[in-house]
């Protein structure tokens, strides 16, 4: 089973003056909740360890990974390669997400680990639960998050499975 996990930085704080309720869709996802994150199965764990990760959009944007590889409509029975990569616009490096047939090898360019294997539908709710324990960890921090319509959107867009 794979588990996701976050932490925020204390070195990039969010601007004093943000205001959570009216924050953009650029400014949840790039500008704000800065921090790591990782990826774990067994022994294995692909973390980043720059403090400047935004947490909200690497969750968000896994959530649209998975939903990308499962484009094909054979699904699970699928034999083609379909690849998707998670890039971090800070840096070049990446995760590359792989599907093939019904699992998906998730490599980070970073580290010289052996691939995380997991199935498709384990990532599914795996990446949607971490969206939502974020977003819950968020507004939690800063409840007028919760009235911010693009939280709103979100939360729709991927609920928990």
């Amino acid at each position: 089973m794979i588990e996701l996990g976050y932490s925020l930085s204390l070195r990039i704080p969010d601007p004093p003056q943000t205001d959570y309720r009216t924050a953009s869709v650029q400014a949840l996802r790039h500008d704000l909740f800065c921090g790591d994150v990782y990826l774990a199965q067994d022994e294995l764990e692909l973390s980043t360890a720059w403090g400047w990760v935004p947490v909200l959009d690497f969750a968000w944007a896994l959530c649209d990974v998975v939903e990308q590889l499962d484009e094909d409509p054979r699904g699970s029975r699928a034999a083609a390669l379909r690849t998707v990569d998670l890039d971090f616009t800070q840096n070049t490096e990446l995760l590359r997400f792989a599907r093939r047939f019904g699992h998906v090898e998730v490599i980070a360019t970073w580290v010289d680990e052996e691939p995380l294997v997991v199935r498709h539908q384990e990532l599914r709710r795996e990446a949607r639960d971490f969206l939502q324990d974020v977003l819950a960890d968020l507004v939690d921090l800063h409840p007028e998050l919760g009235d911010n319509p693009q939280i709103w959107t979100v939360q729709a867009r991927y609920p928990r499975i």
